[in-house]
């Protein structure tokens, strides 16, 4: 898989709008940032695995499930979609430009 795969990424306006009109409900949301970062503000039923610790936690993953992955500006989460995919995770998406990029869409109506 390469980052240019769009069958693996999306751009942070359509992952918002998913996330807002709840069409996210089916898969997981990944955050692969550290717990300070999370703690300063995360999306509703995420879950938190810092990217370090991802490789002895592949456990709490479902590699059936659609999972999008996401960190702060969406460089920690391109490494962990092509760890996971090399894992056999084969539905991992890359929310492009990360929470930073998504907030600005949440709180807009568009």
């Amino acid at each position: 898989m390469t980052e240019k795969d769009s069958k693996h990424r999306i751009g942070a306006h359509s992952f918002a709008k998913k996330y807002r009109d709840k069409m996210l409900n089916h898969a997981l949301l990944l955050d692969v940032r550290e717990p300070k970062e999370w703690e300063i503000y995360h999306l509703e039923d995420a879950l938190l695995i810092p990217l370090q610790t991802l490789p002895e936690q592949l456990d709490r993953l479902d590699p059936k499930r659609k999972i999008y992955v996401y960190c702060a500006h969406g460089v920690r989460s391109v490494y962990a979609v092509n760890f996971l995919y090399t894992c056999g995770y084969h539905q991992v998406v890359n929310v492009d430009g990360g929470l930073a990029e998504v907030s600005l869409y949440l709180d807009s109506s568009d």
